[in-house]
């Protein structure tokens, strides 16, 4: 019996706790912002429309291979000799031409996982949240600076200086080629002629015993034969 009036009582409170706000609220005026004309404060961190300073761009690809959507689309064209892109505001120094920067911002999650990657963090997470449209193709910003006769001419530049650069390798090839076959052509180089060797001491010279130094010594006479080693007899 003592069990099944704390079961009620359990149940009770927690419904209690969990009105607790609800009952706060009764009893607390509304207040009603008058949007347009008022508008809340959004937090610091408040990840909105994505905003892209080209200054600082250098055409890394890194925000784009990080977005999980694929809102992002860049296209690079590699600068030439003599172009000067300039250096981001954090010293590094441009190499690739942007001829396209876009955004797809009706696509975006809002995720921000394309701003974190940024070696120069020029892409960020702005605090604008009224950007609507009528047209989808209007959620498409595009925020290259080059005008279109511009990028003509730096595509223009890269195309023929690939050119040039294919057709001094395919030289490079045909005359390595040519010497190649000129050399195969001219047969193998003659041997050179085998050194003579030393010539022989002549006769009744001695030599230098191996191993010692000076003259080198007669033999000792042998000992008449038949005899026993000794003094011979007169």
């Amino acid at each position: 019996m003592k069990e099944y009036f704390e079961d009620i009582f359990k149940g009770i409170w927690t419904v209690l706790v969990g009105m607790k706000i609800t009952f706060s609220h009764l009893f607390t005026p509304a207040v009603t912002v008058q949007y347009p004309d008022t508008r809340l404060k959004l937090p610091e961190r408040a990840r909105n429309r994505l905003y892209v300073n080209m200054d600082d761009c250098i055409g890394c690809d890194q925000c784009s291979a990080a977005c999980p959507v694929s809102c992002i689309k860049i296209e690079t064209v590699k600068s030439v000799a003599g172009d000067d892109l300039g250096t981001t505001s954090t010293g590094q120094k441009k190499r690739l031409w942007v001829t396209t920067f876009d955004i797809d911002i009706a696509k975006c999650c809002y995720c921000a996982l394309c701003v974190y990657p940024c070696p120069t963090e020029c892409i960020k997470m702005t605090d604008v949240y009224e950007f609507s449209e009528y047209d989808r193709k209007n959620l498409i910003y595009n925020y290259v600076t080059l005008s279109e006769g511009e990028i003509a001419d730096v595509k223009a530049k890269a195309e023929a200086a690939a050119k040039e650069a294919a057709e001094k390798k395919a030289a490079a090839a045909e005359a390595a080629k040519a010497a190649a076959a000129a050399k195969a052509a001219a047969g193998p180089a003659p041997a050179a002629p085998a050194k003579p060797g030393s010539p022989a001491p002549p006769p009744g010279q001695t030599g230098k015993p191996a191993g010692g130094s000076g003259t080198q010594k007669p033999a000792a006479p042998e000992p008449p034969s038949g005899g026993s080693g000794g003094t011979p007899k007169p």
